[in-house]
């Protein structure tokens, strides 16, 4: 009897399921293996998103300028055909009288490229089309271009000459530079803004802001500085480009800052979620709007990361035609998310009490 009731007060004892998950809940243990599932879809889908967007470039409306002779309308079909054929997409044309026009449109990034056709002169020489393309528009779509050009007008017999309108800088091939500065502002202006929060946790609001802008402007001149003056890989027009990369750095790190006052110790989940699994690939700085999937080339530009590389690609290959609709995204982002922290900054798990009067 008394056996039985010893193997009864054991079980008694023992603790229950709900009592171990509530156990397990408040532990260390259960954050650590939250982030572990978490850290695992970020690798995957970070991987997934760059491969989705860049991996495969393929164009589907390329903006293109096109000046020619009305007796010129048979082959210069045959040719946009032939182009439409290689490339896999359609040629988004956009007409226009003289060269001196197109030129401007491609100074006011309308187009990507120019093509010309001339009619034969009186010895029956073939027609020659003139395929004028801009690197700087896009370095991706330009040598797209330039290799199905010349194969398209072997195939129709039609005498294809490219050039170079404006091509990128010697030390910058590839038109990598300006998304790689724009990057390194995003992901050090959230990174800047989480390690304020781990190690000046004390800041309260207004303090915590003037900080975020400080880093912001420091680190700005900084990643100027070395692109241009240390690396000379592209010239910057350097205020300029500073002023854009310190903005680009203090909307992203106030991005981590309004996600941490609405949703604490996850905030890095959106922001990593908003600025780099979404924003970066469709930003348009490694591979053209042109040819990205359709859906990122729409958003790509309302995101941070996208302003700030069709802003800074502006300021340093196109400065006569600037645009005013990546910098209202950026001071967008940058409003809102000091709004929203201001609002809610009782909720931000920093701070310090006020000073009592003693």
């Amino acid at each position: 009897m008394d056996e039985d009731q010893d193997q009864d007060q054991q079980k008694s004892a023992r603790p229950s399921v709900r009592e171990r998950w509530h156990a397990f809940t408040v532990s260390p243990f259960f954050p650590a293996c939250v982030l572990v599932l978490i850290l695992a879809a970020a690798a995957g889908l970070f991987a997934g998103s760059y491969t989705y967007a860049m991996a495969n470039p393929t164009p589907h409306h390329v903006p293109t300028a096109v000046v020619g002779q009305p007796d010129s309308a048979r082959d210069r079909t045959a040719f946009i055909q032939g182009m439409e054929k290689a490339l896999g997409s359609s040629l988004e044309l956009r007409h226009y009288r003289t060269q001196r026009q197109a030129e401007a449109a491609i100074e006011a990034q309308k187009v990507f490229a120019i093509m010309r056709v001339e009619p034969p002169d009186g010895g029956g020489r073939p027609k020659k089309v003139e395929l004028d393309v801009s690197s700087a528009s896009g370095a991706s779509v330009a040598e797209l271009l330039e290799q199905a050009g010349p194969e398209v007008g072997r195939e129709v017999g039609v005498r294809v000459q490219v050039r170079d309108l404006k091509p990128l800088s010697s030390g910058d091939p590839r038109g990598l530079a300006i998304f790689y500065i724009s990057l390194a502002a995003v992901i050090i202006g959230f990174v800047g803004a989480i390690q304020l929060s781990v190690h000046a946790r004390a800041l309260n609001p207004p303090e915590r802001i003037a900080f975020t802008a400080a880093y912001a402007l420091l680190g700005g001149f900084v990643i100027a500085a070395v692109v241009d003056w240390w690396l000379d890989a592209v010239r910057l027009p350097f205020v300029h480009s500073w002023m854009i990369l310190a903005l680009t750095m203090f909307t992203s790190g106030m991005v981590f800052t309004m996600f941490n006052t609405l949703v604490g110790r996850w905030a890095m989940v959106p922001t990593w979620g908003v600025m780099v699994l979404l924003g970066n690939p469709s930003s348009g700085g490694a591979v053209s709007w042109p040819l990205l999937p359709s859906v990122l080339g729409a958003i790509g530009r309302w995101l941070p990361p996208g302003a700030s590389v069709n802003a800074q690609h502006t300021a340093v290959y196109f400065p006569g035609h600037q645009l005013i609709q990546p910098y209202l995204v950026l001071a967008a982002w940058a409003l809102a998310s000091c709004t929203v922290f201001w609002i809610w900054r009782h909720r931000h798990p920093g701070g310090r009490p006020p000073a009592t009067l003693a």
